[in-house]
């Protein structure tokens, strides 16, 4: 879309749908429309995509920045745009409900309506509403089987029976005490249990001294049940009696993880993650953007503070939609330093590590993550399902061998790894070595057994890549071709005459440029996992050969000089020639060693090399 295909914008504020074939792709907000649709004509990245693909603009106008907040959540929702950051799953999360009548019911939903009910959630799962509604419904006698609305009944239920329901469907309840009962539910489900817990504590100790056991005994019960509900989250607290809200984010390429903990009373009380996917362009401020337009749009009792990891745009916009949805005045912060600096770095953390189960997941699934992200990065002409890690090995230029190992999915093929033996190599030289073995790869036997890979990574940098090339050239051979440099982990791509090469008339990605992700990025993931895979292998394959004949045989009749002795001189020194070049006080400073067999070392590797 052009400039000049543009529509009139006014300078107020809404909503704005970039459209392609009707389709919206990305839909946003902004205080004045003008500004911030031209912006995004100005920039590149993700905004610089959806304006080239977008054939359409249609804006709608609010009152104010709140309306268009909620406006923008709402139209995300509905549309689920490919640009937008999106929630992975896309369902409606559970809320607990309690049900508008003189003697209410405890139910789960999905649905939040203007019917005069309380609304409690939503919870990240329905496990976890239904772990929470079971510990009530054990321990309150709320009502639980007489329908909605209520209806009379000639006998009572097993739960009349066992203690667990006041009964109103039989008139057995007292008003006044089912209303305390819900009065009790209701401040547990907004986070105030030290009230409850101190007036049943009350109530069991007056219970306890009528001898009234029975009672003070189901007292007891109803304490633990509390306890138990909001005892898994104690791990955190603050010493004021804070209500607050704070939250941490975690990336790796197009996915994330927001998680938000719920303080009350100055205990953290519940927990609630998300899983989501979006443009891997998207920051992190956008992602906390996406996850509160989901989360607080629908959340009931909101606390006064809201902490947040990253600076929004819009935090003032954030804290007067709070606000008006809260019914009182509701801040949103940056914390800086101090205990509630410490509650958003535990956010963080668990972020991230929430963020490396998920992946997990998908990579045990074989659904690995970085294979489509792999494709993109490295502009593949399809996703690389089947990858081959190589790497070789020697120590001191003897026993040259090379390993080959096989991803599929993301996950190890081992049954088709392979070993090789470089051939007619009497010195170090890694170039040589890995021509030698794509080469052999690709014309020997193994062609025929296995397949062609999707992907070739090579652990290494552009010596190894180049030589690969070469090998492949040679042997007629078109794969597409990585490496990954250690330590700094940046992906080498081929030259431009390999990617010519191996992408024909697509995209030249190479161009002689290196590339670095963020180590979190699920393409570089795979990559790293296949190059640590192919490394070890590699190097065990190396120390079978060589066993005591490549380490310890020159010096096995030297006088004083044993195994661990010998491993400590090939640590601290990275070549024989280097062991002949020092002096005996420098051999003599090795841990293990001493002057008299430091000066056996020296004069023996005198009279050898």
């Amino acid at each position: 879309m052009k400039l000049s295909e543009l529509p009139v914008l006014p300078v107020t504020s809404g909503v704005y749908i970039f459209r392609q074939g009707g389709t919206p792709i990305y839909i946003g907000k902004a205080k004045n429309l003008r500004s911030r649709v031209m912006q995004h004509f100005k920039a590149g990245g993700k905004s610089g995509k959806f304006t080239a693909l977008a054939d359409e603009l249609e804006f709608i106008t609010t009152a104010n920045e709140v309306e268009a907040l909620v406006l923008e959540a709402n139209l995300i929702k509905q549309h689920r745009p490919h640009y937008n950051v999106l929630l992975k799953d896309g369902k409606h999360y559970p809320f607990l409900k309690l049900t508008n009548e003189e003697f209410p019911m405890l139910i789960v939903t999905r649905r939040v309506l203007n019917d005069g009910a309380s609304y409690y959630g939503p919870y990240p799962d329905a496990s976890a509403v239904r772990r929470v509604k079971h510990l009530i419904d054990t321990m309150f006698p709320l009502r639980k089987n007489s329908g909605l609305p209520m209806k009379l009944k000639d006998r009572p239920c097993l739960n009349y029976h066992m203690g667990r329901c006041l009964a109103p469907c039989i008139q057995a309840a007292d008003p006044d005490t089912y209303a305390q009962v819900v009065d009790d539910v209701k401040s547990l489900l907004e986070g105030r249990a030290a009230p409850v817990v101190r007036r049943l504590k009350e109530e069991m100790a007056a219970a306890a001294g009528r001898q009234d056991f029975e009672m003070a005994a189901r007292l007891r019960d109803r304490i633990q049940a509390v306890e138990k509900l909001f005892g898994n989250e104690q791990h955190a607290f603050l010493s004021e009696a804070a209500d607050l809200d704070f939250l941490g984010v975690a990336q790796a390429g197009e996915y994330a993880m927001v998680q938000l903990f719920r303080m009350r009373g100055g205990r953290v009380i519940s927990r609630d993650k998300r899983f989501l996917t979006g443009d891997e362009t998207s920051t992190s401020a956008e992602i906390l953007t996406a996850f509160m337009q989901d989360y607080y749009t629908q959340a009931t009792h909101l606390p006064p503070l809201v902490l947040l990891p990253e600076q929004l745009e819009d935090m003032d916009l954030w804290a007067d939609f709070l606000s008006e949805r809260a019914g009182q005045r509701v801040s949103v912060r940056l914390p800086q330093r101090g205990d509630k600096a410490d509650l958003v770095e535990m956010a963080q953390r668990n972020a991230g590590h929430g963020l490396e189960s998920e992946l997990a997941v998908l990579e045990r699934r074989g659904d690995h993550p970085g294979l489509d992200a792999l494709c993109e990065v490295l502009a593949l002409p399809d996703r690389p399902w089947r990858i081959e890690g190589y790497d070789n090995s020697n120590l001191f230029g003897t026993h040259i061998v090379s390993g080959m190992v096989v991803l599929e999915g993301g996950r190890a093929r081992k049954s088709e790894y392979r070993r090789f033996k470089v051939r007619g190599l009497d010195h170090p030289d890694d170039y040589a070595a890995m021509h030698q073995t794509i080469y052999r790869r690709f014309t020997g036997s193994l062609s025929d057994k296995l397949p062609l890979p999707d992907l070739l990574l090579i652990d290494g940098g552009r010596g190894q890549v180049n030589a690969t090339l070469d090998a492949l050239k040679e042997a007629g051979v078109q794969v597409p071709v990585v490496g990954l440099a250690k330590r700094e982990e940046i992906l080498v791509l081929p030259s431009p005459y390999g990617a010519q090469w191996w992408l024909g008339s697509g995209t030249v990605v190479g161009d002689g440029k290196e590339l670095i992700l963020p180590h979190t990025h699920p393409a570089l993931r795979v990559l790293i996992h296949a190059r640590d895979e192919v490394h070890h292998y590699s190097v065990s394959y190396n120390r079978k050969l060589r066993g005591k004949a490549m380490t310890a045989s020159i010096f096995d009749d030297l006088p004083g000089i044993g195994p661990k002795r010998r491993d400590a001189l090939l640590e601290h020194f990275t070549s024989l020639e280097e062991i002949r070049a020092a002096d005996v006080q420098e051999i003599a400073a090795v841990p293990g060693m001493g002057l008299k067999a430091a000066q056996s070392v020296k004069d023996f590797l005198q009279t050898r090399l």
